[in-house]
């Protein structure tokens, strides 16, 4: 039985390794791709939601108040442009066409200063109005009325400061970098794990039974006397192996861009985890790729050809993917052990408990379980389907 399985195996790692191509789309493509793409995303995202670091922010203010002329705008330089009734009309246009040098036209109302003393909150009388105009597909348009924003709301609680809401430089938010990072993580990494494992399956095992009964060696293979069942063994862990690899490539690329998707945000890092927490998570991947592999064999076995089988596959990646959402819903993650005999949902649901950092011992245990003895359902069905010549040699 070892030698037989064995023989598969080598076979399969000799067809694959050997192929430059197939190597380069199915282990170095996808995690290069990813890296790449989350890097100009987290780069691209800072650049729309920021604004430039040498950035004069430009603002044209009709009556400005003596009272604000001495506020600055934060750390960053700011210059306040004085504008007379007549010329705001020509800023806002200016504005609108997003020229370079108007990032922002605020407008008092006259005497802002002596209608702020006078006015009473208990009155019927309207506050005086202050009035913002920007423009929010410009960056630096936006960033320059959330900083203006942020002055007056501070200029307003300044004038009635009847008490302070988390004052000096006490930290208030309890959450710690743990605390940041397992939260970050446990939404993420379980769904982009199940995509990626899912989509090195789909790169190998149609290709290694579908494509062969396209091309017709499966025949060769099948008249051979290794018993079918050694034949499903070998393919299935082989295929494992590979898709493994694959999906270890894509994770590398998502935790090694992660941070500047993230905004280079120093909270959130991968450093929280132990070697315990990684080894947890082996074995459910282990045993979540020997689930999704034997489905992905079977959906095969019953193809025609490779795009037959990639059409059938492509509905369970979706399924898979849905289940890999429910990480991000609390409602859906369900504690009773009961819910881990559900597979991949119960993969999804264990590696989010990893990453919380409250991974349950019982569950995972449970899924591991669930999981090989699928796998092993798996196995039998697909030697079955060797077995039978309607399917293996249909046309």
């Amino acid at each position: 039985m070892k030698n037989s399985i064995m023989t598969v195996m080598k076979k399969e790692f000799t067809r694959f390794f050997t192929d430059r191509r197939m190597v380069l789309t199915t282990l170095i493509m996808p995690g290069l791709m990813i890296y790449l793409l989350y890097s100009f995303m987290g780069s691209g995202l800072s650049s729309q939601f920021g604004s430039s670091e040498d950035h004069v922010t430009s603002i044209y203010v009709e009556n400005l108040p003596d009272s604000l002329k001495n506020l600055a705008g934060g750390e960053a330089p700011v210059v306040f442009q004085h504008i007379t009734e007549s010329e705001t009309q020509q800023a806002l246009k200016a504005l609108q066409d997003t020229e370079e040098g108007y990032d922002l036209v605020a407008v008092f109302p006259e005497e802002f200063d002596a209608q702020t003393a006078a006015y009473d909150v208990a009155s019927d009388t309207q506050a005086p109005a202050v009035k913002l105009y920007y423009n929010s597909t410009d960056t630096d348009s936006q960033s320059a009325y959330n900083m203006m924003r942020d002055l007056l709301d501070a200029y307003e609680s300044s004038l009635a400061n009847k008490f302070d809401v988390n004052p000096g430089d006490e930290a208030y938010d309890m959450a710690t970098d743990e605390d940041l990072s397992a939260q970050v993580f446990s939404m993420m990494v379980p769904m982009l794990l199940m995509v990626f494992l899912f989509s090195g399956c789909m790169a190998v095992a149609p290709e290694s039974i579908a494509g062969e009964k396209e091309r017709g060696t499966i025949a060769t293979l099948l008249v051979t006397p290794v018993k079918r069942s050694h034949l499903a063994i070998g393919k299935i862990i082989s295929l494992s192996v590979i898709a493994i690899l694959s999906g270890l490539s894509s994770f590398m690329g998502t935790m090694l861009s992660l941070p500047k998707l993230m905004g280079e945000q120093e909270n959130v890092n991968a450093s929280v985890y132990g070697i315990d927490d990684y080894a947890l998570t082996l074995f459910v991947i282990l045993s979540t790729v020997l689930v999704i592999i034997t489905i992905v064999s079977i959906i095969s076995a019953f193809a025609k050809n490779v795009k037959e089988a990639t059409g059938w596959v492509t509905p369970v990646m979706i399924i898979s993917m849905l289940l890999g959402v429910t990480s991000m819903v609390e409602s859906l993650c369900m504690t009773e052990p009961v819910w881990y005999f559900i597979p991949l949902y119960n993969s999804v649901q264990s590696m989010n408990g990893i990453f919380s950092m409250e991974p349950n011992l019982v569950n995972i245990i449970v899924t591991v379980i669930a999981n090989v003895g699928y796998a092993g359902i798996g196995v039998f069905v697909l030697a079955k389907m060797f077995d039978n010549e309607k399917v293996m040699f249909s046309k």
